[in-house]
């Protein structure tokens, strides 16, 4: 998936159509219904990591319970509930033996119950978590960049990719934003975050970080631990790692100080100038991710890397450049 640098990008391109309302929805989302953005106004912003947040209030005329996105599935309630009243009111045998229920019955009652919908006047946050390809568009849909297998140059349409929903929202202000290939869920209360663990934030706690890398875990592996690393993913895992020249499976419990202040500020140094190139528009260099060789000229390794019975992800490093720390080593080795 997208990592920090690209989803604080994707937060910039949105951040202009804060303050406007959605006048046209389009998408096929199966969870989200995108007609429940209809005349919502986009009021703020956030990112923090790999996710974005955006915050949708109502227009004041829709605040009431009757014109909010939920009234069309309560309007059929009632009118279910009213037939079975007159129903009850007739048959008195008919009466259920639990009483009457708070929740429409039937697939009305599931609706409202899943929270697909935001309830009329809450406050309600989208959590926008984009896929291994995810991405927003502004104010065009995103186009084929060859041809497919039949040779045809057909532009993809915003739809579902692995079942990931994808959404349109066209804005007052003649814009619109394409989501591909996201996963997107409704919060009713302000999202929780903790910028001390986000690689891109001011406030990232580097103690905190540090701490976490020094025990005896592989590093690859908790480098890619969003509670200390948020944003943090495989290309700024694999780079950093060459940077500091530290082998993926190497202990932090072994490496000292020293060469974990390193790692460290290879991270935030990498994840900066990814950002800075996203904004100027230019590619990001790497060095050691996705390589053959290494820039010294070494032949580099790939393996799948991972906890026990985790996520293993490809891992590219130089075994010359990064050679393995073994237990009886000081930890007091100087980074390279």
């Amino acid at each position: 998936m997208p990592e920090g640098p690209l989803v604080r990008k994707f937060h910039h391109l949105v951040s202009p159509f804060v303050g406007q309302q959605v006048v046209k929805t389009g998408g096929s989302s199966k969870k989200l219904n995108p007609t429940s953005f209809q005349s919502l106004w986009l009021q703020d912003t956030q990112v923090h990591g790999k996710k974005l947040f955006l915050r949708f209030d109502p227009d004041e005329e829709t605040v009431s319970l009757r014109n909010s996105p939920l009234s069309e599935p309560l309007r059929k309630g009632e009118q279910k509930n009213k037939a079975r009243h007159h129903q009850e009111a007739s048959d008195p045998s008919s009466r259920s033996l639990g009483g009457d229920s708070a929740v429409p019955s039937g697939d009305d009652g599931l609706q409202c119950l899943r929270g697909d919908t935001p309830a009329g006047g809450a406050e309600r946050w989208l959590q926008v978590s984009f896929g291994l390809f995810g991405s927003i568009w502004v104010n065009e849909f995103s186009r084929a960049k060859k041809a497919n297998k039949r040779g045809d140059w057909r532009d993809p349409i915003p739809r579902c990719f692995w079942h990931h929903p994808v959404l349109v929202l066209h804005f007052s202000g003649s814009g619109f934003l394409a989501f591909y290939n996201c996963q997107m869920a409704w919060r009713f209360s302000s999202p929780v975050v903790s910028p001390t663990s986000d690689i891109l934030s001011e406030k990232f706690h580097r103690g905190q970080a540090l701490e976490a890398l020094g025990r005896e875990l592989p590093v690859c592996y908790t480098l890619l631990d969003q509670r200390y690393f948020s944003g943090l993913g495989n290309i700024i895992k694999n780079e950093a790692l060459f940077r500091a020249r530290i082998h993926p499976l190497s202990p932090g419990s072994l490496l000292g100080l020293p060469r974990l202040e390193a790692l460290v500020d290879h991270v935030v140094a990498f994840s900066a100038d990814w950002l800075q190139g996203k904004f100027q528009g230019t590619q990001q260099h790497t060095q050691i991710y996705q390589k053959e060789q290494c820039p010294g000229g070494h032949q580099v390794v790939k393996e799948s890397l991972g906890p026990p019975g985790g996520f293993q992800r490809l891992t590219w490093w130089c075994p010359q450049c990064q050679p393995r720390l073994s237990a009886d080593e000081p930890k007091q080795v100087q980074p390279s």
